[in-house]
């Protein structure tokens, strides 16, 4: 099926009666047309005619855009030019929204649409009863070939065209039929993804389809299979999926909770995360798209509802968890998905809690042994997801994989195990608790349940493999990767964090989110208005627009490692503190109490804080920046000697300094 409801040559569409061209683009509509679109088309087309006149190339109208769930109002090839035009018929001002509306159909295509990305792509907002327009080509500093979007009323298209093809005179000239065509690889945030499952039950038509991308595919299927043969054979399987930050975890395990929804034959399935902001955050997102959808439709939905039918597909795994305390029965899904596994509480931390927190006093389980226990009341069949990121334990009791082996071993043996071979790596700790799994109970390799691309970061599939270089310390491979990745995904070096807001602000187009992040141990750039202290909310933070000082993009308030492991920013600012310092024998780890540095000597403590900082290095998809302070002679809580080390190694690692 095509992706746009009408095409023609535009000689040929300048011939044609206004009615002939609405007759074939309500044809294509699979929605009933509304007389204000009828109308709207009549002016668009009208504005177009005399806009297009002498020009030679192709013109679409209602041109997709999957990823977004939308339609290019107009799209024009001349030469090799591609104007993505946005109309609002009637309006007087070039609003802000509408602006980067325009902006963001243009950066789609760049970013995801192949025969766009060696395009000279032009986004045009017409405005059509302004009183001026602002016809000024300008290009970015990224180099990609996509101008600044011009603003015109419906006086002056032409001169916008005519100025863009007059200055941009070369290159080859746009196949249409191949430009149509083209392939389109968008990758979309964890919400894009999450609002597309939770409506359409697919995400097929948003995300990546190409040979990186098929490892989705392929894990989910596998793990289709294991409900499948669990549900006939009657049987209870445990299956462990890994990846690399980015890889896509969460959209798998989203992905399968929303295909087993049949809940009339006991075949339903939840979402569980103990990462208490990213359930927030999709909770909030999925009620307020269900709200706006709702209103659409001409009804009135509450909130609290709203989120009530939300909550039965995401859930908070301590609220799971707490659920099943009280009640002895089996839970209501056969199918359980445990996102971020790895993060679940060893028996000291999860006993401990139970008794101070919950007067639990005869609680003797360990988080995985409990929850495993709960899908295990099933007399008939159960499922277990659980969704590992390796080096990625950044919280006090946080027992790593080895955890829930150790629970099949010692109290679930019944259980079959289906595993990633990587699983093994050493960055899961995980080989002897395998190892002596296998000693009591079948346990499968299978290779397809391993996520080996990042998806995150769509310009730089192995920025997840730089950052682990350089908290290895392996300043050889780090440099070699980091030239390999450097001209799509800019990583910036600078001791100004004012320079780095400048930098954020600049390189961000549309409605692209950027913030900054900081350890939680970050506690020393107080005197840069960076208080991790100062509470902030993550829903607001990630979703809420540029006019709310809450949002990330007013990058006041600060995101912490437990605010954004799982989720994504387009572009982010990390800045470094003396919690994490290099040196030659090894990174030295503190924390910060009373008013001075304390060294951090536990093993697990020194972990949690480099993790932290590896999870900080992988949030964002298109480009960072890093700030190490300077320091300051005056003040013995941030002598220059606790960063400047920091800072030379990174520099030598090859990343470019402002």
């Amino acid at each position: 099926m095509p992706n746009y409801y009408f095409k023609d040559d535009i000689q040929s569409f300048i011939t044609k009666s206004t009615e002939e061209i609405i007759g074939q683009i309500t044809i294509s509509n699979q929605f009933d047309s509304t007389l204000n679109q009828n109308k709207s088309w009549e002016v668009q087309i009208s504005i177009l005619k005399e806009a297009l006149q002498n020009f030679n190339g192709t013109i679409f109208f209602e041109f997709s855009i999957p990823r977004m769930g939308k339609r290019v109002d107009v799209l024009v090839t001349i030469k090799n030019i591609v104007f993505v035009i946005e109309f609002k018929v009637g309006e007087h001002k070039y609003y802000r929204s509408n602006f980067e509306q325009v902006w963001d159909y243009a950066l789609d295509l760049k970013n995801f649409h192949e025969p766009s990305h060696k395009a000279l792509v032009v986004p045009v907002l017409v405005s059509t009863e302004a009183k001026q327009s602002f016809i000024e080509i300008g290009t970015t500093s990224h180099n990609d070939n996509l101008l600044l979007p011009l603003k015109s009323n419906k006086f002056d298209l032409r001169e916008a065209i005519k100025s863009t093809v007059d200055f941009f005179n070369e290159g080859d000239e746009l196949n249409a039929e191949q430009y149509s065509a083209g392939r389109y690889f968008p990758t979309p945030t964890i919400v894009e993804a999450a609002l597309s499952l939770y409506n359409t039950h697919t995400v097929d038509e948003i995300t990546r389809s190409d040979a990186g991308a098929k490892n989705l595919t392929s894990t989910t299927l596998v793990i289709s299979q294991l409900i499948s043969k669990a549900k006939i054979e009657q049987k209870k399987i445990i299956c462990f999926v890994t990846g690399v930050p980015g890889a896509g975890k969460t959209l798998v395990g989203l992905k399968v909770a929303t295909s087993h929804l049949d809940e009339e034959n006991g075949n339903a399935s939840v979402y569980l995360s103990g990462n208490g902001p990213l359930v927030a955050i999709l909770q909030e997102a999925l009620a307020r798209d269900k709200i706006k959808n709702e209103k659409v439709k001409g009804n009135n939905l509450t909130k609290g509802k709203a989120k009530a039918s939300v909550k039965a597909f995401i859930q908070n795994i301590h609220h799971y968890r707490d659920a099943y305390l009280v009640d002895p029965n089996p839970p209501y899904d056969h199918v359980a998905i445990f996102d971020e596994a790895q993060r679940a509480w060893n028996k000291e931390q999860t006993v401990k809690f139970m008794k101070q927190k919950k007067g639990q006093h005869d609680f003797d389980y360990s988080e995985p042994e409990f929850l495993i226990s709960c899908l295990d009341r099933h007399q008939d069949w159960a499922v277990i997801v659980c969704l590992v990121g390796g080096g990625q334990e950044i919280n006090t009791g946080e027992a790593g994989i080895s955890e829930w082996f150790y629970a099949i071993k010692n109290r679930f043996t019944s259980w079959e195990v289906a595993i990633s071979p990587n699983l093994t790596d050493s960055e899961y700790a995980a080989i002897e608790a395998i190892s002596q799994l296998m000693n009591v109970t079948k346990v499968s390799l299978n290779p397809d349940l391993h996520l080996s691309v990042s998806m995150r970061s769509f310009r730089a599939e192995n920025l997840s493999l730089l950052v682990k270089y350089i908290l290895d310390l392996d300043i050889s491979l780090a440099r070699q990767t980091y030239s390999g990745i450097s001209n799509n995904y800019p990583i910036i070096l600078t001791r100004d964090l004012i320079k780095a807001k400048k930098w954020l602000k600049e390189k961000a187009r549309g409605s692209e989110r950027y913030g900054l992040i900081v350890s939680s141990q970050a506690q020393r750039l107080k005197p840069y208005a960076i208080d991790v202290k100062s509470p902030m909310n993550p829903v607001y933070w990630f979703l809420n627009d540029k006019d709310d000082v809450r949002s990330s993009f007013y990058l006041e308030d600060v995101a912490t490692e437990f605010h954004v492991q799982g989720l994504e920013l387009d572009w982010a600012c990390v800045t470094w503190d003396g919690d994490l310092r290099y040196s030659e024998n090894g990174w030295k780890t503190f924390s910060f109490a009373g008013n001075k540095w304390q060294h951090i000597h536990k093993e697990e403590r020194k972990t949690y804080l480099v993790n932290a900082y590896r999870v900080l290095l992988t949030r964002a998809r298109q480009g960072m920046i890093i700030v190490v302070p300077e320091g300051s002679k005056e003040d013995h809580t941030r002598k220059a000697e606790y960063y400047d080390h920091t800072y030379n190694y990174l520099k030598s690692i090859g990343i470019k300094t402002i």
